[in-house]
């Protein structure tokens, strides 16, 4: 009885040394024949989870906001009606002027009323870089120290090539454009866009421009690419209004221009839904490489962190940013937590400074 305990135990210790070493060669079969291991398996329903959830949340912020617009688009609508007489009026008279000469059309439009909005609100930020007055607008500086006052050597270089890029690159790229809508044939009308239509315009090249200009811009971020393209706009870690349009000739192609250029070339917008949105699009810009925070204005914290840091906060929006991930370290800084529109007069890197850095 004894010999068969001992014959018992002896073949239970054996299972015992043998289990942790099958275990192991059945976990390293899973990983040679592709299988994942319960690890990898649980990690990955975690991302699935994350995405659905990703995924609902936009889903649903979007269906909020079309629930939104669609109720209150009525009295918009009321209102826009009431001045329709007054902005079609104003717009036959002009047609009227100009003859109906599309070509003319066009390029105020597309080319000259945007211009004109860039370079005056710009031409105010710049008195501000060089002179530091008015205050209004200094004590709203992100990276406080930086510009203080702007090198007047390096912001001649941006302005002379922003100039350069809306001359000898914008202006001949909107000549294809040109023919693009003619073939549409409503850019041109007499008859201007409901409100309607023209707020759909707007969200379409929103997110068109979204798309676009987040992944071209993660292509010149790619090493050879950023190299000798991109690293000219990132001259400037602390930038500046007019650096919007400091880039590379290919690079003003490629995420300057075709993001803007592309919602209404699909739309087959009237050009007057055109002049409004290169105007915004270039103000907008501008408002995020401004280097200031202002008050009643788009949040700049995004973009200007981008500067900073080169490899966080790629979009415009923030919504690709959010789904791929590259935006994680700007959420974990101040900088994020004064990524708000200011609604007072108190500058936020005030009321939400920096932590102190620690001494070396």
């Amino acid at each position: 009885m004894s010999a068969s305990l001992r014959v018992y135990s002896s073949s239970l210790e054996l299972c015992k040394r043998s289990t942790p070493k099958r275990l192991a060669t059945v976990r390293k079969m899973k990983r040679v024949s592709g299988y994942p291991t319960m690890a990898e398996q649980q990690k990955q329903e975690e991302k699935l989870w994350d995405a659905m959830k990703v995924t609902a949340y936009v889903l649903g912020a979007g269906l909020l906001l079309f629930t939104a617009l669609e109720s209150s688009a009525w009295y918009v609508q009321n209102t826009w009606d009431t001045l329709g007489h007054f902005w079609q009026t104003t717009w036959l008279k002009l047609y009227y002027l100009l003859e109906g000469k599309e070509s003319i059309l066009f390029l105020l439009g597309a080319a000259l009323v945007p211009a004109l909005a860039f370079w005056c609100f710009n031409g105010i930020l710049m008195v501000a870089d060089v002179t530091g007055k008015p205050t209004f607008i200094t004590r709203y500086r992100i990276q406080l120290g930086k510009n203080d006052p702007v090198d007047t050597k390096k912001l001649c270089q941006a302005f002379y090539t922003a100039l350069c890029n809306q001359v000898f690159i914008s202006l001949p790229m909107l000549l294809p454009m040109f023919y693009i809508l003619k073939w549409w044939g409503n850019t041109f009308s007499k008859e201007l866009p409901t409100f309607r239509l023209f707020l759909l315009e707007m969200s379409v090249f929103t997110i068109v421009e979204e798309i676009l200009f987040y992944y071209t811009h993660r292509l010149v971020h790619l090493p050879l690419l950023y190299k000798h393209i991109h690293k000219k706009h990132h001259e400037w870690t602390a930038p500046i209004g007019v650096v919007s349009i400091y880039a590379h000739p290919v690079e003003h192609i490629l995420s300057n221009m075709l993001p803007v250029m592309t919602g209404p070339m699909l739309m087959g917008s009237h050009i007057v839904s055109i002049t409004v949105w290169f105007s915004l699009a270039l103000v907008t810009t501008s408002i995020s490489h401004c280097g200031y925070h202002l008050p009643f204005l788009p949040s700049p914290e995004f973009h200007d962190f981008h500067h900073l840091k080169f490899n966080q906060c790629y979009g415009v929006l923030g919504v690709l940013d959010y789904l791929h991930g590259t935006d994680t370290v700007f959420r974990q800084t101040k900088a994020y937590e004064r990524h708000r529109v200011l609604l007072s007069l108190t500058p936020l890197s005030q009321s939400i400074p920096d932590a102190p850095r620690r001494a070396e």
